[in-house]
């Protein structure tokens, strides 16, 4: 596993993200344009406009998706720091000691 990681192109994605997942998706969604597509009889201007068309609604949708990392990225943030917050406000003698409410429950002596 370590081999396939110095594998230059890797290496790439794993620096570039984003980046090889709007490569990876337009590829995909441009070969599925081509299987659904062959028998149409479009013209290779036509051809161009949809290869364009995927390449640049495989980009939205990475770019869409970056939104969501984003956004884990802030919550992470803030539960840390909320956690943070509350390890520091909660010192050990702001901890009620309930051992000392702890006696026996004296029997009713009416009689």
């Amino acid at each position: 596993m370590q081999s396939l990681a110095n594998f230059p192109p890797v290496r790439w994605a794993q620096i570039h993200p984003r980046l090889a997942a709007w490569i990876v998706l337009s590829l995909g969604m441009i070969i599925i344009l081509f299987f659904s597509a062959r028998e149409v009889g479009l013209l290779a201007g036509q051809w161009v406009a949809l290869m364009v068309a995927c390449v640049l609604v495989a980009g939205a949708c990475i770019w869409i998706i970056s939104w969501e990392d984003a956004d884990d990225r802030e919550t992470d943030a803030t539960r840390t720091t909320e956690m943070q917050k509350v390890t520091l406000d909660t010192a050990p003698s702001d901890i009620p000691d309930n051992s000392a409410d702890a006696t026996p429950e004296s029997s009713d002596s009416t009689a």
